[in-house]
């Protein structure tokens, strides 16, 4: 394949065609989605401590295994 060849630029689709204010206000609406008292890290402080010392170790420091 040659690289004097350029390819065409792609349309945008979905999200990214949407104007800045269309994914504000589509964003708000996923935050109020489920009610406070059904959300499970609302209920359980420890539950959320615990997924953000997890979270943050698997995404610092490459590949690991499921615990």
């Amino acid at each position: 394949m040659s690289k004097d060849i350029e390819t065409p630029p792609r349309a945008l689709r979905g999200f990214a065609a949407m104007d800045i204010e269309r994914r504000h206000e589509i964003a708000r609406k996923g935050g109020e989605s489920v009610p406070k008292e059904k959300r499970s890290f609302s209920r359980d402080p420890e539950l959320a401590a615990d997924a953000g010392r997890k979270g943050g170790r698997y995404s610092h420091s490459g590949p690991h295994k499921a615990e």
